[in-house]
């Protein structure tokens, strides 16, 4: 069905991509709900009759149309990647090779590593060596003792510990974000929970004797600049030297029980959890300590940090009052049903589960609403495997007919903080976006 757009008639899905802001108009009204043939042309958009109808505000597109699109492929569906032993998840870029795990994917307590999303920032390093247990990790700056060590060597001489540790780029939900930001534009899929193995970092900084004027780390690695320059680093982050010396703050070589895939940072990476996953240097080649904030590549201006006072969005700025991205907010993933499913018609309850964290702090409590947020069921979150594993969680609501429905979920931290009804906090490089998610369910 149609609705009168000035002299021209255009299905509502046509307005919606056409002119959000009018096609909102146009469909609610200046009373602010959908009724007559607003409604009818809604339902026939979304596939189906409304049941919440009288819930929904205007201001807020339906999710099949407010849905951010991934990076197009042909026939106008999202861009798939092509790699041996990977699900299918989202291509976003190509050159570096970045690509988002769908929602639904991540339907497992531990990411496997079909299922593990792919951040890269320069090209993929050839590793080298036929022994990955001979690769070499310098740890030098304000230390007393540099250390030149082995993968075997790392090994052999510190504890080795295993951790569920939840790993998510820092600009996961970047799509959500409006106006529009510059980077990848994430959904909520850049996120991971896999098994990892090795040695806490702090045991190896100890082992080098840490100077008092340490404050700060500078982690390297392996892989080349995009632009193939030796001279410049693809991404040198740093953190604070209490997170370098948190005990799940790890160096590793395994996932998931076996070789760290090549992908992912063999033979070597770090993985700092909670925090931005751009910290988690892969193929890690030297861990410096400094006396000052890291001035790597990837450090100062807007990246990875976010505003201290809220600024115009759409705006710019040099990022001089911005503050350095540390513990990730809180969200969460609805993993058992698809965006866009289809359900047998009849279906009267959906069970539901999906996962939460939120980054150094615990998940208090999940909620989710079937009726556009006029009324909230709180599922079951069960306690996380360790500290920075993300929580799974669960949970039944009643459907009363067939019909187009939007399960809404929302997570709590440990804080109080709830996920927002809107990306908040908008800043140039869209960090930080963490909104209530929506997801569109069509039954019969």
């Amino acid at each position: 069905m149609t609705l009168r757009f000035g002299k021209t008639e255009r299905s509502v899905q046509e307005l919606y991509r056409d002119d959000p802001e009018r096609g909102d108009a146009v469909a609610f009204g200046r009373r602010g709900a959908l009724k007559g043939t607003a409604l009818a042309a809604m339902g026939a958009a979304v596939g189906g009759a409304i049941p919440f109808a009288g819930n929904m505000s205007s201001g807020t597109l339906p999710a099949l149309f407010a849905r951010p699109a991934a990076a197009q492929g042909a026939g106008g569906q999202p861009a798939v990647l092509r790699m041996d032993g990977k699900g299918q998840l989202i291509l976003l870029q190509e050159r570096p090779l970045v690509a988002e795990t769908p929602e639904h994917l991540l339907d497992e307590a531990v990411t496997s590593y079909a299922n593990h999303f792919i951040r890269n920032n320069g090209q993929v390093p050839e590793v080298g060596t036929a022994d990955p247990r001979a690769w070499r990790l310098t740890i030098d700056g304000e230390v007393n003792t540099p250390l030149t060590l082995t993968v075997g060597e790392l090994e052999s001489r510190f504890p080795v510990v295993t951790r569920q540790l939840q790993m998510e780029c820092g600009g996961n939900g970047r799509a959500l974000f409006s106006p529009q930001t510059r980077g990848n534009q994430w959904g909520n899929g850049a996120i991971s929970n896999a098994e990892w193995t090795g040695v806490r970092l702090r045991d190896v900084l100890q082992a080098a004797g840490v100077k008092p004027s340490a404050i700060f780390t500078g982690q390297f690695g392996a892989d080349p600049h995009l632009s193939g320059a030796t001279d410049r680093a693809a991404i040198s982050r740093g953190m604070r030297l209490a997170k370098a010396m948190d005990e799940d703050t790890l160096i590793v070589f395994r996932m998931n029980g076996q070789p760290i895939p090549h992908i992912h940072g063999a033979p070597l990476r770090l993985l700092v959890p909670g925090w931005p996953g751009s910290l988690s240097q892969k193929w890690l080649t030297r861990i410096t300590l400094r006396d000052r904030i890291h001035d790597g590549a990837g450090m100062g201006g807007t990246s990875y940090r976010i505003p201290q006072r809220p600024m115009v969005p759409g705006s710019n700025s040099n990022g001089a009052d911005f503050v350095e991205m540390e513990s990730m907010p809180v969200r969460s993933i609805l993993s058992s049903h698809a965006h866009g499913s289809r359900l047998p018609a009849g279906t009267r309850a959906l069970d539901l589960r999906g996962a939460a964290w939120a980054g150094d702090d615990s998940v208090r409590a999940v909620h989710v609403s079937v009726d556009f947020g006029a009324t909230w069921t709180e599922m079951q979150v069960a306690a996380p495997a360790n500290r920075h594993a993300w929580q799974r969680w669960t949970g039944r609501v009643a459907l009363p007919s067939d019909g187009y429905y939007e399960v809404w979920y929302r997570a709590t931290d440990s804080q109080g903080r709830m996920q927002p009804h809107a990306a908040a906090n908008w800043n140039p490089q869209g960090y930080g976006a963490n909104p209530i998610s929506r997801a569109a369910i069509l039954v019969g």
